[in-house]
């Protein structure tokens, strides 16, 4: 990569799609992502292994295991929100990184900067939305 990628850039509609810069700007962003996911995550688990459950207080012990929960629920989002940035990753390796995998139309830039790892234009999500939200209820 060019040393030209500064911290100010903004991938713009006016350079080529995915172009070597686009690229390297959604790859540091999903890797800084990734990074900072994994940084709460080991700061939750050294509270919750100094915050063991040695309350003698029933209230305050029930406390502490539904704070307990809802850290181990937030981990779980997490792992699968590492998993899908993960898999982004691999989609910039194999040039497949901003197209659409219904479409293969290229996913619009403000989508991919608001939401790095998404898959489908916003018209293929929405269709993807609707056919889910039927099949539900029936």
């Amino acid at each position: 990569m060019s040393n030209d990628v500064t911290s100010d850039y903004r991938p713009s509609v006016d350079e080529e799609f995915m172009n070597e810069r686009q690229q390297e700007y959604f790859r540091r962003k999903l890797l800084a992502w990734r990074e900072e996911i994994l940084q709460e995550s080991r700061e939750t688990l050294a509270t919750l292994q100094q915050d063991s459950l040695k309350e003698p207080d029933i209230a305050d012990r029930a406390s502490s295991e539904t704070d307990w929960s809802i850290h181990l629920r937030t981990r779980d989002r997490q792992r699968k929100l590492i998993a899908k940035i993960d898999a982004a990753l691999r989609r910039l390796v194999q040039g497949e990184y901003g197209y659409c995998e219904v479409s293969g139309e290229p996913i619009s830039l403000q989508r991919l900067d608001a939401r790095p790892i998404a898959t489908m234009t916003l018209e293929a999500q929405e269709q993807h939305e609707k056919m889910e939200k039927v099949h539900r209820d029936e």
